[in-house]
Parts: C-alpha cells; sequence; structure tokens
C-alpha cells in the first residue's frame, strides 16, 4: 500500500525558509512525475510546483523564483525548498503523483504557518 509522508513545515516569519521532505513507501518515485500541493483554510488544494524528472521542473506563478522542487532517487525523496515565504504561504503541504487520475491516498501533510 503506497503512503506518502510530508515532513519540514512549522512556523516561521516572513522573509524565512522552510524546506519539506516527501517520503514514500510501497511506490518507487524515481520515474513518476512529482507534485507539491498545498490548502489554505477556507481554500481548495492547489498545485504549486512540480518535477517530471530533475531537470524538468515548474512552477504556479505565485511561487516562481521562490520555491525549488527536486529529487534524490537514491532515497526515494522529493523535496520543496522554500525561500522569501510570506503570509499567504501559509497552509498545508501535500506531496503526491501530478497525474489527476492516478493520485495516491493523500497523507496527513505537513503544517506551514508564516507569521511575524
Amino acid at each position: 500500500q503506497v503512503q506518502l509522508v510530508e515532513s519540514g513545515g512549522g512556523l516561521v516569519q516572513p522573509g524565512g525558509s522552510l524546506r519539506l521532505s516527501c517520503a514514500a513507501s510501497g511506490m518507487i518515485l524515481s520515474f513518476i512525475p512529482m507534485g507539491w500541493y498545498r490548502q489554505a483554510p477556507g481554500k481548495e488544494r492547489e498545485l504549486v510546483a512540480w518535477i517530471i524528472t530533475s531537470d524538468i521542473t515548474n512552477y504556479a506563478n505565485s511561487v516562481q523564483g521562490r520555491f525549488t522542487i527536486s529529487r534524490d532517487n537514491a532515497k526515494n525523496m522529493v523535496y520543496l525548498q522554500m525561500n522569501s515565504l510570506k503570509p499567504e504561504d501559509t497552509a498545508v503541504y501535500y506531496c503526491n503523483v501530478l497525474s489527476k487520475s492516478g493520485k495516491k491516498p493523500w497523507g496527513l501533510g505537513t503544517q506551514v504557518t508564516v507569521s511575524s
């Protein structure tokens, strides 16, 4: 059974940084397009960053230039480096496959709160 576990969230001041990690069991991430998603209170879950291969990544306009998605195939992990954080980045962050029809069970996510 596939299980996705996100970690690395926390409380950070505006302008700060966090690095989120996504660990997967029951699946090999190496060749699977993966995404980081977030859901803010009262809003729908949105895709913010995705990685096709190590060289092909894309970002939502709202995080472009501030977030970096990466993967470590040897560790079966996907990461999201978040810099210059803003209060509007506050949300629960999740990882999952990029495919709309092939979504795996959502993990619990990791809470990111940006506040002074």
